[in-house]
């Protein structure tokens, strides 16, 4: 049996690793050109900002130490991710998610089987 691990708000998770800091704290992060935010922390979708909000529009919440926003680090991400594929036996699904060989219960597989048959 294979089974999908997806890593939530990877690129916020990967800056988590590395300041706990921001565990806790509503954290987006941005594109290329510190534009817009592209990808955010469950606290920071609470908080109603959507994906692709341009940075200026919540300066005002940075200033006020409200939210926090990073520059994003495509070689930390990447490396991040390698390192949740390598653990996992059938490759990349995409940036933050692997694919895993399940050891187990062949009853289990048994019966994922016939549901999908």
């Amino acid at each position: 049996m294979i089974g999908l691990v997806d890593c939530n708000n990877f690129y916020v998770s990967c800056e988590r690793v590395f300041n706990p800091k921001l565990i806790g704290r509503p954290v987006g992060i941005m594109s290329n050109n510190d534009g817009c935010i592209i990808a955010r922390s469950e606290e920071l979708k609470a908080l109603g900002i959507e994906m692709g909000t341009p940075a200026h529009k919540v300066r005002h919440l940075v200033e006020r130490g409200e939210i926090v926003l990073h520059s994003s680090n495509y070689e930390l991400y990447g490396d991040m991710s390698h390192r949740a594929q390598v653990l996992g036996q059938h490759g990349a699904h995409s940036a933050g998610a692997a694919r895993y060989q399940l050891p187990g219960n062949e009853r289990l597989q048994r019966t994922a089987k016939t549901h999908h048959d």
